[in-house]
């Protein structure tokens, strides 16, 4: 008889499971903090910088994931995460300023009051970015596991199953929750009300996902930490930890040693800096009402404009970039692509000039900007995985998508700022400004033929 360690189960039962739970935390750390902080009264500067703030984990995240490999199993680090992650959402619940702390005034008349102290929101930001973390070490588990639970055909059948329920988990994460938000508050009379109660159905779902996986994730022999020595003595696990501490420190000396990697980090930082800066401001922009500069948009309705609408266009914009960059190449993809990326942004300077009220208007827009972005964003992943070919591919690859992160956190954290100061309509003009980076980056970078083409 097999043990249960040895059992072979179906990759259908976790797989979509798994890479679901993978997207749900960030799109509710990065995305729904937003909105719910937009909503809860704090100020668009404050919500930029904190929510920004929330991108460190994965700009670190290559710095500790050695130890998910020393220490424990995949597995044992993903329900661990998923514990914690749901714990975490049942707290923000329970965490959220109760609407009497907040102002009366706004509070009935359901538009968010700027420059509310950010000290009511102390805690369940403590919590966001204690999730933030989990949810980062997860994706780094959840990554490994994936590769130890499945033999290479396997990977290879499943990667577009994966892709397609993380996608799912950003239409739920903002689509479907921003929804249930928007039609509690109407229902209760009760922005915070609303949000703790939606929080919550999050956190229970979460947690059902969570008991799930305790016991339909696999255990497959592969996965032991310090694996290659797992049967041998202490001495010999020591060395191999060892090992994979030389290999962490030699991951960053070979990649600072690459030719040309001033320019890659370079482009890594500006490509998307137009997108960095609209990204933090786009919803707060959706929300505020017409006479502070926005379009007034019900909560219910930003779910399904920007978190439903604007998701499937970023998902389209990404498979036809796919289909172009196997045709085409990188190189000849380039360009075609940075244009993509960054004249869009256009669209909302004039939303913010026309404040139009018609929402076919507005959903064209938004649908216009994302697929744009998700045609342009194909070539910033190419060439990440063009810059990480060679010795430590992957380890390299982690590096990239490191500058990636910090790409949007950087400039995120004053994007709210920075509108304060400027006006919607300032400052959709000096996103239109930034696109120049996103074109002068694209100038200089350098890339092989035929990198990326389908044979």
């Amino acid at each position: 008889m097999k043990r249960n360690s040895d059992i072979k189960r179906s990759p259908w039962l976790w797989v979509p499971t798994l890479y679901f739970a993978e997207g749900i935390p960030y799109f509710i750390v990065n995305v729904i903090s937003v909105i719910m902080f937009k909503k809860l009264g704090m100020g668009n500067g404050d919500i930029a910088m904190y929510t920004g703030l929330l991108y460190l984990p994965w700009v670190i995240k290559p710095l500790w994931s050695p130890f998910v490999d020393i220490i424990r199993t995949k597995r044992w680090w993903v329900v661990s995460m998923q514990v914690i992650m749901s714990a975490a959402f049942a707290v923000v619940a329970f965490s959220l300023p109760d609407p009497a702390s907040i102002s009366i005034a706004g509070e009935s008349s359901g538009e968010a009051v700027s420059g509310t102290p950010v000290s009511l929101f102390s805690l369940t930001l403590v919590i966001f970015w204690i999730t933030a973390l989990a949810s980062a070490t997860h994706d780094i588990a959840a990554d490994g596991f994936y590769m130890l639970a499945l033999d290479h055909g396997e990977q290879s059948f499943f990667v577009g199953i994966r892709s397609t329920f993380y996608r799912l988990s950003s239409v739920f994460g903002q689509g479907v929750l921003v929804v249930v938000a928007g039609l509690l508050e109407t229902k209760f009379g009760n922005i915070s009300l609303a949000w703790s109660v939606t929080m919550l159905i999050c956190a229970v779902l979460f947690a059902s996902i969570t008991v799930y996986h305790i016991f339909s994730l696999p255990k497959p022999a592969a996965d032991s930490p310090v694996r290659s020595a797992v049967h041998g003595s202490d001495m010999e696990k020591s060395a191999h930890a060892e090992e994979i501490m030389r290999e962490f420190g030699q991951t960053f000396v070979t990649f600072f040693r690459k030719k040309g990697v001033w320019l890659a980090v370079v482009f890594m930082l500006l490509y998307r800096l137009p997108e960095a800066f609209l990204v933090k401001m786009l919803n707060p922009f959706l929300l505020d009402p017409v006479s502070r500069g926005g379009l007034g948009l019900a909560t219910e309705t930003v779910g399904i404009v920007y978190g439903t609408v604007g998701v499937i266009a970023l998902t389209l914009g990404g498979i036809v970039g796919g289909i172009a960059a196997s045709r085409w190449g990188l190189r000849k993809s380039m360009w075609p692509m940075a244009l993509s990326l960054a004249l869009p942004c256009l669209v909302f300077l004039y939303l913010s000039i026309a404040q139009p009220s018609n929402l076919g208007v507005i959903n064209f827009c938004v649908a216009f900007d994302q697929f744009g972005y998700g045609f342009g964003f194909t070539a910033y992943m190419l060439y990440m995985m063009y810059f990480s070919d060679g010795e430590f591919k992957t380890s390299h690859y982690s590096l990239c998508t490191a500058f990636m992160a910090l790409s949007m956190m950087l400039p995120g954290m004053v994007a709210g700022y920075l509108q304060e100061w400027l006006g919607y309509v300032g400052f959709f003009w000096m996103v239109a400004v930034c696109c120049l980076a996103t074109i002068g980056v694209t100038l200089f970078v350098k890339v092989e033929p035929e990198y990326g083409k389908s044979k």
